[in-house]
């Protein structure tokens, strides 16, 4: 068999689009993917199955986390990170917010100055440099919505490809509150088709998008775009059910593929001349990790000291109200307004960073009845059975989505006891929230509470935002820098210590955006993917076949 120029290890959000343009660019590639490779008929509505057995993530019963405050702390065996295992990742069930980073995320620390005990830096790129990727996922990819409809929008060279989503109810009370307050909603956009497009039929508003797959291939996965383009090339094999446990390097350090084990459990070896990690922010530095040796005594492309370091989950809090008449948000997409009034840094808050708030509603049946309704309801009996009735259809969310400041205590690193299915060192977090973070999700869950008393609520309440012990966005532990010392990949995403390995997906995130990162993500890969495949046609890339 001819050794493939490439193989890349995940089909997500980064795996998938790479495939897809070195593919196209004539390049041989082997994905590898540790789950299934379903299809749209193989995706239902069966709560249970979803979001309490992990039918299309992680399951903690043979892939677990530890998680821990601090390097003090007995890391204790949980849920920690949350990841889509399955041929197109994430994307194969996200809620599918699509927000472009703003110019100012890449620059923040020029424009802020330096946040004492963090590692906050700028980028090595800029928006301008990315604004052509992103709009190339857009079209690519497929995203609906309304350009120039937020004032605080940054440059765009194109509008989106496809309208916004119908209003929901929801965004219907959100927009009249939010201009009450004076405050500048828009038609969020969001990575599901609103309309036919490029083969695949427009969103059918089942209610079943955000952790669930689509039936319709109306959700704009890599499952249902990138990978089949890649595989029409003839040029792209997607290898589902590999785990991969180690990156393999020869004597000059150079990559020389993969070890992983195959569906039946049985270890396998994948060479090629270069290697692409687009795993997760953690479980590509698990791999680095794992793949120790003589040369890389401290974990393959680790000299810096920083992989698994300066993980940002990105901060959270929702707020919640019930109305008087039937709202009935349990249909169609989760989100379709969004605000982004908060999104910049202000200083005279007392503390740093900002986000966006969105309307939806963020539970699925077996979860409202669990941890949806006011802390002073009962939980048992008459009146918990009334006011679950009356309060499923009648009640909205909004969510707070902001930044996390990368901190260096904050790692992804090997547990020394706990142990995977395949015998293989499970992922170990330790992480705390800065109290900025907090500080800032305490800020976005007031405004929510605002604009749900001026949309009229009946009642409102609020989740208590405290520290996350968890999350599924999973970025910066091999951050992107020009200074090797100080970061673990370069702009174009190559390593600084191995010449033909590559790293591409939230873990080369330099901050931490302002809640939604896919988006970015892809605009990175489509990036990378260019970059890559100029540096092999000019012979740049060393190959370790």
């Amino acid at each position: 068999m001819t050794t493939p120029d490439f193989v890349i290890v995940g089909s997500g959000a980064a795996g998938g689009v790479i495939a897809q343009e070195l593919a196209r660019a004539g390049f041989r590639v082997v994905v590898l993917e540790q789950g299934p490779y379903l299809q749209a008929s193989d995706f239902h509505h069966d709560e249970l199955a979803t979001l309490y057995r992990f039918a299309l993530t992680n399951d903690a019963a043979t892939s677990p986390s530890t998680f821990r405050k601090t390097t003090a702390d007995v890391a204790r065996p949980g849920q920690a990170v949350q990841y889509g295992r399955l041929v197109g990742g994430g994307t194969a069930h996200f809620t599918a917010n699509y927000w472009r980073f703003h110019e100012s995320d890449f620059v923040e620390r020029s424009k802020l100055g330096a946040i004492a005990g963090t590692g906050f830096a700028d980028w090595p790129i800029t928006y301008t440099d990315l604004e052509p990727y992103y709009t190339k996922v857009e079209w690519d990819i497929g995203v609906s919505g309304l350009a120039g409809a937020s004032p605080f929008d940054p440059p765009r060279s194109r509008p989106y490809p496809m309208p916004p989503l119908p209003v929901k109810s929801s965004g219907v009370l959100f927009e009249r509150a939010a201009r009450q307050l004076g405050w500048h909603p828009f038609p969020a956009p969001m990575a599901i088709a609103s309309q036919a497009y490029q083969g695949r039929g427009g969103c059918q508003h089942c209610g079943f998008c955000e952790f669930f797959g689509c039936e319709f291939g109306a959700k704009s996965s890599t499952l249902f775009t990138a990978i089949p383009r890649a595989e029409a090339t003839g040029r792209c094999e997607i290898r589902s059910g590999s785990y991969v446990v180690r990156v393999e390097v020869n004597r000059r350090g150079h990559a020389t593929g993969v070890t992983y084990y195959d569906a039946q459990r049985r270890e396998r070896h994948q060479a090629a001349k270069a290697v692409i990690l687009s795993c997760n922010g953690a479980e590509t530095p698990r791999l680095l990790l794992l793949s120790e040796s003589s040369r890389f005594p401290h974990g393959l492309a680790n000299s810096s000291g920083l992989v698994g370091k300066y993980l940002m989950f990105t901060g959270w809090a929702l707020a919640a109200g019930v109305f008087d008449q039937p709202l009935n948000e349990f249909k169609s997409v989760m989100v379709t307004r969004v605000l982004h009034d908060f999104y910049e840094s202000d200083p005279a808050r007392g503390f740093y960073g900002g986000g966006g708030l969105d309307a939806r509603f963020d539970f699925m049946p077996i979860g409202f009845a669990l941890s949806g309704l006011p802390s002073d309801t009962p939980r048992w009996g008459a009146e918990y059975k009334r006011t679950l009735r009356r309060y499923y259809t009648r009640t909205m969310n909004v969510a707070c989505h902001g930044t996390s400041l990368p901190l260096e205590t904050n790692t992804i690193s090997l547990d020394p006891s706990v142990k995977d299915a395949w015998g293989i060192p499970a992922i170990r977090v330790t992480y705390r929230d800065h109290p900025d973070d907090l500080a800032l999700m305490r800020f976005l869950q007031t405004r929510g509470l605002e604009l749900l008393a001026a949309a009229g609520a009946q009642q409102t309440w609020s989740f208590p935002v405290s520290e996350q012990s968890g999350s599924n966005h999973l970025l910066g532990t091999c951050r992107m820098g020009s200074d090797p010392a100080a970061s673990v990949v370069d702009r174009d995403h190559r390593a600084h210590d191995v010449p033909n390995l590559f790293i591409c997906d939230g873990s080369s995130f330099v901050t931490s955006g302002r809640g939604q990162p896919t988006c970015t993500i892809q605009a990175l890969a489509y990036r990378a993917a260019e970059r890559i495949a100029q540096h092999a046609r000019a012979g740049e890339i060393p190959s370790g076949a």
